[in-house]
């Protein structure tokens, strides 16, 4: 059993990523101002740098927003905080813990696992039961550099691979959003075109997206 199900039911397709740096009060509170808004299927705890004791403080505050809001919350990279906030996921990479091993841990809690651009990656992640997997980059990104290029096409052929939720990553923002919808990605991972937007703050730019 895992997270499937609670996938598959939600219209909302933003799946946002947190900034890389976090002010912890004035952060909350533009937070639930984003999920107010009803537009946010997902919200990922990306903080690489930060330590496991802030991580699941924060991860705790956040906890009650999304669950008040209806917004999945997910954990990158760190399984074993996942279970200590009682996220409803994490999200691990290629050089993070295996997905066997995590589920092991995380039991039916969301599991998502970054893929690249690899058809071969996606039909491994499926197999071992990722509940979603995420793709990409589609477009350069500010946030990190872009080490996988992938092209538009890939969508479709991660569709005919497998029939779990696709994750489009890279880059993304409201000159090529809709492309992506177009193009069968069920979600889409949004971070520095609502955090690092010079022309728009947050809200602004939520709302851009239809």
């Amino acid at each position: 059993m895992n997270g499937q199900n609670s996938l598959k039911k939600n219209k909302r397709y933003i799946y946002l990523i947190s900034p890389i740096k976090i002010k912890d009060k004035d952060f909350l509170v533009d937070l639930e101002k984003i999920f107010k808004t009803k537009k946010i299927a997902f919200f990922q705890l990306r903080l690489k740098k930060e330590t496991p004791k802030k991580i699941i403080a924060l991860g705790k505050k956040i906890r009650k927003l999304c669950r008040k809001y209806a917004v999945k919350l997910i954990i990158n990279d760190f399984p074993k905080l996942t279970k200590i906030i009682d996220a409803d996921g994490c999200h691990i990479g290629q050089s993070d813990m295996s997905l066997i091993d995590a589920r092991k841990m995380l039991k039916n809690k969301i599991i998502g696992v970054t893929c690249h651009n690899s058809k071969r990656l996606i039909k491994k992640a499926s197999a071992e039961g990722a509940d979603y997997i995420a793709i990409g980059a589609f477009y350069q990104s500010i946030t990190k550099k872009v080490r996988y290029k992938a092209k538009i096409k890939l969508l479709n052929e991660a569709k005919s691979i497998t029939k779990i939720p696709i994750v489009a990553i890279g880059g993304i923002k409201f000159s090529n959003y809709k492309k992506l919808l177009l193009n069968n990605a069920h979600f889409l991972a949004i971070s520095s075109y609502i955090w690092e937007n010079k022309k728009l703050n947050p809200i602004e730019a939520l709302r851009k997206l239809k």
